[in-house]
């Protein structure tokens, strides 16, 4: 296509070209959407959702990097955020269980903070679908992150890391896990995030669908979680 040619569609099209460069600058400094891939965070989030997450919460950064702006609020334990792996960048999703400073460890399974075991309540058995067709028994139950509430499931026929040897959490840097404490991989594996490797706290379920049945492909709105609440 001819150099004027160019000019010309770009001077017809400039308002909705224009508008595509605000919408992409919006997405990668104010406010963005993630799809859940896997498992690693159930039963809080689902295969199938997709969360809403303010690039906001904490940092104000230029857009399409990690470079600091503006700081603008604290990560706080209990808080659902999406990352980059500082192993090898890919975009995870995970729960802040220890901040800057705090001495997190796990026994068993449970959860050390501090010095002190995490309570936890409400607990039942339940199966759960690791992949199509393979079942396994699930434990449910309600873990108290410090007044703040939320589900965690762990699974005991899978072989796994049960066990972390307390360390003491870096400055600017958090220690993540995943909900789905048998079958996640985070700060047991990639080790604690620097926080400019956040990119934002996902708040609420935008939408969500059940792609993924026993009986094969299929596409199931679960309209229950719409507009929900993440805790």
């Amino acid at each position: 296509m001819p150099a004027m040619d160019i000019r010309r569609s770009i001077r017809n099209h400039r308002g909705f070209l224009l508008f595509l460069l605000s919408f992409a600058l919006f997405r990668t400094a104010v406010a963005d959407w993630n799809p859940i891939p896997s498992g690693s965070m159930r039963p809080t989030l689902l295969e199938g959702d997709v969360v809403l997450v303010n690039r906001l919460a904490y940092d104000l950064k230029l857009p399409l990097t990690d470079i600091l702006l503006l700081p603008l609020g604290e990560p706080r334990r209990g808080d659902v955020v999406t990352l980059s792996s500082p192993v090898d960048g890919t975009r995870l999703i995970k729960r802040i269980v220890g901040l800057p400073g705090d001495r997190v460890g796990i026994r068993g399974d449970v959860l050390m903070l501090n010095g002190r075991p995490l309570a936890y309540g409400d607990g039942h058995t339940r199966g759960e679908t690791v992949t199509p067709g393979w079942i396994v028994e699930a434990w449910r139950a309600t873990e108290d992150l410090g007044g703040r509430p939320h589900a965690v499931q762990f699974l005991p026929a899978l072989r796994t890391r049960r066990d972390f040897a307390e360390i003491t959490v870096p400055a600017g840097r958090y220690f993540l896990l995943g909900d789905n404490r048998d079958n996640s991989e985070d700060s047991r594996f990639i080790g604690t995030v620097p926080r400019e490797r956040l990119i934002g706290r996902a708040h609420h379920v935008l939408v969500s669908a059940d792609w993924l049945g026993e009986d094969g492909w299929r596409l199931a709105p679960r309209f229950g979680r719409w507009a929900m609440a993440i805790r």
